[in-house]
């Protein structure tokens, strides 16, 4: 369960049988043995690049057993499965027009994020509230995706880096989205969000680990800005009360995917 909810996690990614070792701190052979189980029973899938072999959830599968469960074992009584289930079997609209909440996650909360909060509220602030968040928030943000943001017109007074758990609270406002940015914090087995908002992961590379001149750290400040501006470019122009739960989550997925030297360029 636990390799399974690690790949759900970092969906749409094929992780590397050794990076799935390193974060549950499995044996190679234990590991092994639980890829081989999940791939029998259909719910991963398995490809090959170069020397590596890779894995990723097999959400087709995953929708099929969930249906199978609902209908053989609930039958479709409200009485017996939880609403959210009844809800995924309807067709109508996954949320209902308004302002959405989204909050976008990394490990320190000190670039990316911070950068995906500061554009989106300035690419669509009239639709969407945005927050960014930490596992293990810095205690301060770093000084080049602050000079990135004002280079570009943004204002960065009111930014500070936060702890996940202030979106985790019971006053605290409810998301509609949640993204997380960097794999460190999907790999993280953190408890569901209230309400199932839609989440997706949008990994990105970290240009804090960035090395060499002043100019060329920069550069990587520069890149990731135009990676997470594409991206939230799709997810704006998105017709969010149009679409099913379904749909919208395949479209944000789809968006995730999105190779990033062709986001970059």
């Amino acid at each position: 369960m636990e390799l399974f909810r690690l790949l759900m996690r970092r969906y749409p990614d094929a992780l590397p049988a050794g990076e799935i070792t390193e974060v549950l701190g499995l044996k190679p052979s234990t590991a092994s043995v639980y890829l081989s189980t999940l791939r029998e029973a259909g719910l991963i899938t398995q490809t090959r690049v170069g020397r590596s072999l890779l894995y990723r959830a097999n959400i087709a599968a995953l929708r099929g057993l969930v249906g199978f469960l609902f209908n053989d074992c609930c039958r479709g009584r409200p009485d017996l499965c939880p609403p959210e289930a009844l809800a995924s079997q309807q067709g109508g609209p996954a949320m209902s027009d308004g302002k959405y909440n989204v909050l976008f996650i990394c490990t320190g909360n000190s670039a990316r994020s911070i950068i995906a909060e500061t554009l989106l509220r300035e690419l669509a602030g009239d639709r969407f509230n945005a927050f960014s968040a930490g596992t293990r928030p810095y205690s301060e943000l770093n000084p080049i995706a602050l000079a990135t943001l004002r280079d570009k017109g943004f204002k960065t007074g009111g930014l500070r880096a936060k702890n996940i758990s202030e979106f985790q609270a019971h006053d605290a406002p409810k998301m509609d989205f949640v993204f997380t940015v960097c794999d460190r914090a999907a790999n993280e087995d953190c408890p569901a969000w209230a309400g199932q908002p839609i989440s997706a992961h949008w990994g990105l590379p970290d240009p804090v680990k960035a090395t060499g001149t002043e100019a060329e750290k920069s550069l990587a400040f520069q890149q990731v800005y135009g990676m997470l501006k594409h991206r939230l470019s799709a997810f704006t122009a998105l017709p969010i009360e149009a679409l099913d739960r379904i749909s919208l989550q395949q479209a944000v997925d789809k968006i995730g995917q999105t190779e990033t030297e062709d986001l970059a360029g």
